[in-house]
């Protein structure tokens, strides 16, 4: 277990604190404060530990400029009404000026930094820029799940100089995402969706090795149906791992993994198309494309949720957003939600999307922060950013 904020002693001392508070802002106001609200538990932790606390975030992707409409302003707007404390707000970052507003903060009170991807230094996790965030810091702790996988100076690079340890929220991810497999009780289900095979090449092959059931919906199914000589029409498909697919194929036959694929698809020429068909698989329209899964596949992948343990989802069954393509996504989804006596897990910002949008968040026993970075966690090596924190009782 990576040393968490029990293990140190934060009387007087000075903290920094890797927050992910990315959250969608239009016209300088917050659409969905979730990750925000994620964050308050262990800012308060902090606060009452007497630390002197001062928050690094970045939102959205200024590459390395000053973006007015990409400011943490509105965030600390929000986080200071939350807050039993003093709050205030920096431009200063990595210089003399940030280290001398740290040494003035007084125990208990909180300092959030300006948007650290202003800053170019950030994403290459330039070792200079690194040393010089660290520099005024005692203790650096890592709440950031949604960046962990990013070799970013600030949730990576600060790391090296200081001594460290994840947040609460961190360690809440971990303890679902990271341990799912070797805690949760069998029959194990995933789901996977989304567009593209390429994007969970190695989450595929991992979970091959842990899963009972492995269910592909998403565009991502086309591939695996095409690498079987099916007939996908139009379908999104990448033909460059044509042969991965059917090598996966093998190794849930090796692995005596019961990988389900889509039998049916409701399919239009385009996504905007007005004329929306049914077919099977082997009778697919050339000129048509699968948009969502069928009701045959609804009622194929269903029956397997229902005797699952444990499930884990990741990526929509078709376009969602699309009223007529929302079927699948959300019959699955709603499949899993009524499965009472299973752990149920789900990460990646389309599938949470989609659980909001249905009112579906109650059924689940936890929805992750981070979409790129629990993809990655599932993958099996760990994220970058806390693999290198160290352990309870190193040194």
């Amino acid at each position: 277990m990576k040393k968490n904020i029990n293990d140190f002693n934060f009387f007087e001392k000075k903290v920094l604190l890797r927050l992910d508070l990315n959250v969608p802002i239009k016209d300088g106001v917050i659409e969905s404060t979730k990750r925000i609200d994620e964050a308050i538990p262990t800012l308060k932790a902090l606060i009452h530990k007497n630390a002197r606390v001062v928050v690094v975030s970045h939102l959205g992707k200024p590459d390395g400029k000053v973006v007015e409409s990409l400011s943490l302003k509105p965030v600390f707007d929000y986080i200071k009404e939350k807050l039993p404390t003093k709050v205030y707000f920096s431009n200063e970052i990595a210089n003399d000026k940030m280290n001398e507003e740290v040494e003035n903060l007084k125990n208990g009170e909180v300092l959030i930094l300006e948007n650290i991807r202003y800053f170019k230094e950030e994403e290459t996790c330039d070792e200079e820029f690194s040393k010089r965030l660290a520099k005024p810091f005692d203790i650096f702790i890592l709440d950031a799940f949604g960046t962990a996988h990013r070799k970013h100076a600030s949730t990576y690079g600060v790391s090296k100089y200081l001594e460290s340890g994840i947040g609460m929220l961190v360690e809440k991810e971990l303890g679902y995402l990271d341990d799912i497999f070797e805690t949760s009780k069998h029959p194990i289900v995933a789901v996977l969706g989304g567009a593209k095979v390429k994007d969970k090449l190695k989450v595929i092959d991992n979970l091959l090795d842990k899963v009972d059931v492995l269910i592909i919906g998403g565009g991502m199914a086309f591939t695996f149906i095409k690498a079987m000589k099916g007939e996908v029409g139009k379908s999104i498909v990448d033909d460059d791992q044509l042969e991965y697919c059917y090598l996966m194929i093998k190794k849930a036959i090796n692995n005596k993994v019961q990988l389900l694929l889509p039998i049916d698809s409701i399919c239009a020429e385009s996504i905007d198309s007005e004329i929306v068909k049914y077919y099977n698989f082997t009778k697919m329209d050339k000129n048509f494309m699968g948009l969502d899964i069928g009701h045959k596949t609804i009622k194929l992948f269903k029956k397997q949720i229902k005797k699952a343990k444990t499930i884990i989802i990741n990526g929509p069954m078709g376009v969602f957003e699309k009223d007529k393509f929302s079927v699948g996504t959300k019959e699955i989804l709603k499949a899993i939600v009524n499965n009472k006596k299973a752990i149920k897990v789900a990460g990646g910002g389309d599938t949470i999307h989609a659980i909001e949008k249905y009112n579906l968040e109650y059924g689940f026993s936890h929805l992750s922060t981070g979409g790129g970075a629990s993809l990655k966690l599932l993958e099996g090596n760990g994220l970058v950013a806390i693999n290198q924190i160290k352990n309870k009782g190193e040194n």
